[in-house]
């Protein structure tokens, strides 16, 4: 196979390319480094001014009839929406997997499962899960309950929102 001197050759190679690697990243870091040793005084070469869009107060934001669109939407399509919900969430009455049960979870109270353990911004919410409630949680969780374990980032467009809760009325309820 190999003898001692051959396998000795290729770990010093080895060592020998690390150390000159790590060589060549600490020179390289200090030369296009950016951070300190520029002062106080050290500005920007060019700046490239860009116009903020500045959102009116005085136009109020558009108001969505909930109901009428969850009255209109597509349970069929709301239950492939279900598949991003399902590898935490069970539909069948008290299975939890790491999320709650969503068996008959319209006009449900809000974090009233027992055995079931709810973040502390979940468990603090009063209420009932209207249709309205969510809709609004499902378009992003952790802006609606502060606090919440759930990690989901939520569901940007209000028909994929409307099919799904259309789709969860028809479980239990």
């Amino acid at each position: 196979m190999f003898d001692t001197m051959t396998v000795t050759k290729i770990g010093g190679a080895l060592c020998g390319a690390l150390l000159v690697f790590l060589l060549l990243n600490w020179v390289a870091e200090g030369i296009y480094s950016t951070e300190g040793g520029h002062g106080d005084h050290a500005q920007a070469a060019y700046v490239i001014e860009v116009e903020e869009a500045e959102a009116s107060s005085d136009e109020p934001a558009e108001e969505i009839d909930v109901v009428a669109l969850i009255a209109a939407a597509d349970a069929g399509k709301g239950e492939k929406a279900y598949s991003k919900c399902k590898a935490c969430h069970k539909l069948e009455e008290g299975a939890h997997g790491t999320g709650p049960s969503l068996f008959a979870i319209i006009d449900r109270d809000i974090a009233a499962i027992d055995g079931y353990s709810y973040s502390g911004g979940m468990a603090a919410l009063e209420g009932d899960w209207t249709v309205e409630a969510l809709f609004k949680f499902l378009e992003k969780p952790k802006d609606f309950v502060p606090g919440t374990k759930m990690s989901f980032a939520g569901l940007k467009k209000s028909s994929d929102r409307a099919n799904l809760i259309a789709y969860l009325a028809t479980i239990g309820n």
